[in-house]
């Protein structure tokens, strides 16, 4: 299979090859920026701009042209190892749709706005081929393809954080690649027995398609529980979810701030979004047996990261831990396996990219200002910086899931689905609402209110947002406000592929123990029906006491009978 042959499939819904396009792209200008002489920096950028500019904007042409039909769309497809039947098998969906245009939009908000501060050429390099693979991930509909994809990730970001990293780098390199190394060793495994197991209890060749093997689920039932386990455990890791958790914090607070933004925002997505197109897909049976466990954990990271995260001196690093939180809630959702938790999971994850990667692109530019990020040495800042104080409650209250910001809609959502499936679940998880306030509103608090504390002493007060900086946050805060606002056609285009999903988990446990779980809500038409209800149920309660007191005028008039009766015998 060539390059070529692959630009050659082109999508039924277009003649153009989107998706190929779309992943492979950036990787040409990767190249590009390769063959470009060291000393041309200013090229550099401007190259990485183009070709990931493109791949945005092909990625917000994909968003209108989208149906929402719940089907893949501009599929691609074309035999890679026709022996083992591995192919370049890819498509986009409900689920899948905005994570692609998040990570068209996302690269190229990281390469305008955030400069590196040397080796601009690997730095540029690395971003790239950053983007192909999470683009590659989130398209992938054949399991070797998916792999490939989901460990081309690592190295550019093991670089991204260890050569362009802060304090303690290396370290935090080293443990995030080995932690997801590990996770994707028992991966591979996983997805090498479910294709044995599968073709031999088919009775069919050997296919590593997504779409064949989840619609003919042949594998005996521990069999796919033990799979399942391999594959949940490297999501988990990638998450990540408590107790595999420990390799991201120091991630975030040594990564460079475009790799922190890259790592929220798109990066972290890879292990939540696994669990929904190959876990509830590929695994119904086990990922409604093993739900209790990821509900659980889900729980405890919402309420551990946050209480963690009350706890933290630096301002970076209690960014770190709230992420840990709203993944938590993100898993809590997935595992309601309703249509409203598993929507509110997809919504979340898009939420979670927008508000987290605003967070760390301003404790960004609070460091270049002030140097620290110790919540103790800032304080103040909201008197020589107002607009950088007021973008950062805007974002921060969006992470608090304030109504009328995006991120009320997916949690809103998940505690929905989770408290129609699974009530104490949801009950304990809402509590981590309450705790994201706590921290979120004390740190600003700290660090924005009260004293000025000078920047080493200097008698300098911190510079405001400058009209660029401004400039490069507004498509974040817009899509914060406008998600907040407005998520109708968002929830339009996720919900039928969602449905379709769960439709698929009920059908494959055929032995009825599940149905999804729906709420009920009772819903009237009109407010004149509900007046004219009111009405007949006024009119009810008067015929019923009209009754009474007819009933009490009988009883009165037989007692007095009886009086009279017993008076006239005495």
């Amino acid at each position: 299979m060539g390059l070529l042959t692959i630009f050659a499939t082109a999508s039924p819904e277009t003649s153009f090859p989107v998706i190929p396009v779309l992943v492979l792209l950036p990787a040409f200008g990767a190249i590009a920026v390769a063959l470009t002489p060291n000393a041309r920096i200013g090229l550099h950028k401007l190259m990485a701009t183009v070709f990931t500019g493109i791949t945005g904007a092909i990625s917000v042409w994909v968003l209108t042209a989208f149906e929402s039909n719940g089907d893949f769309q501009f599929l691609s497809e074309q035999t890679w190892i026709e022996s083992l039947g591995i192919q370049w098998h890819a498509g986009i969906d409900g689920i899948s749709l905005f994570l692609v245009v998040l990570t068209g939009l996302l690269f190229p908000f990281v390469v305008i706005a955030i400069n590196p501060h040397h080796d601009h050429k690997a730095y540029y390099i690395w971003i790239q081929l950053l983007q192909t693979g999470c683009m590659g991930v989130f398209v992938s509909l054949d399991l070797f393809m998916f792999f490939v994809f989901f460990e081309i990730v690592l190295v550019p970001m093991y670089f991204l954080i260890g050569k362009w990293g802060h304090g303690n780098a290396r370290y935090a390199a080293t443990k995030f690649f080995l932690y997801t190394m590990l996770g994707s060793a028992l991966m591979l495994v996983s997805i090498i027995s479910l294709v044995v197991l599968h073709s031999r209890d088919a009775g069919t060749d050997l296919t590593f398609n997504l779409i064949e093997i989840a619609s003919n689920p042949a594998i005996s039932t521990t069999s796919a529980r033990l799979i399942f386990l391999g594959f949940a455990l490297a999501f988990a890791v990638k998450v990540p979810l408590f107790p595999v958790h420990t390799w991201l914090p120091d991630a975030h607070t040594e990564a460079p701030t475009a790799g922190s933004v890259i790592l929220a925002g798109v990066m972290l997505k890879l292990g939540t979004y696994g669990f929904i197109r190959f876990g509830l897909y590929l695994f119904p049976e086990a990922s409604h047996f093993f739900a209790p466990l990821f509900l659980t954990l889900g729980v405890i990271g919402i309420i551990y990261g946050a209480i963690v995260a009350t706890m933290q001196k630096d301002l970076k690093r209690l960014v770190a831990y709230s992420s840990i939180a709203h993944l938590g809630f993100i898993v809590l959702g997935t595992f309601a396996l309703n249509t409203q938790g598993i929507q509110g999971a997809t919504v979340q994850m898009i939420n979670h990219g927008l508000s987290t990667g605003a967070l760390f692109m301003l404790v960004g530019l609070i460091y270049e200002r002030r140097h620290t990020r110790q919540i103790s040495e800032l304080g103040g800042i909201q008197k020589s910086a107002p607009v950088l104080a007021g973008t950062f409650t805007l974002v921060m209250l969006s992470s608090v899931g304030l109504p009328g910001l995006n991120g009320f809609v997916g949690e809103f959502l998940i505690l929905l689905g989770a408290f129609t499936a699974h009530r104490w679940w949801a009950l304990f998880a809402a509590t981590g609402v309450i705790l994201a306030a706590l921290y979120l509103l004390w740190a600003y608090q700290r660090v924005f209110h009260g004293p000025e504390n000078k920047d080493n002493g200097e008698e300098k007060p911190t510079p405001d947002l400058t009209n660029w900086e401004r400039l490069t946050l507004f498509p974040l805060i817009a899509g914060i406000i406008f998600l907040g606002v407005y998520p109708k056609p968002m929830l339009d285009r996720i919900e039928p592929a969602v449905d379709k999903l769960v439709t698929h988990i009920e059908e494959t446990i055929d032995d009825g123990s599940f149905t999804e779980p729906v709420p009920t809500v009772k819903m009237r038409q009109s407010f004149a029906e509900l007046l004219e209800e009111t009405h007949e149920s006024h009119s009810e309660s008067d015929s019923h006491g009209g009754h009474e007191e007819e009933n009490g005028h009988d009883h009165e008039s037989e007692n007095h009978e009886d009086k009279s009766h017993s008076g006239g015998h005495e």
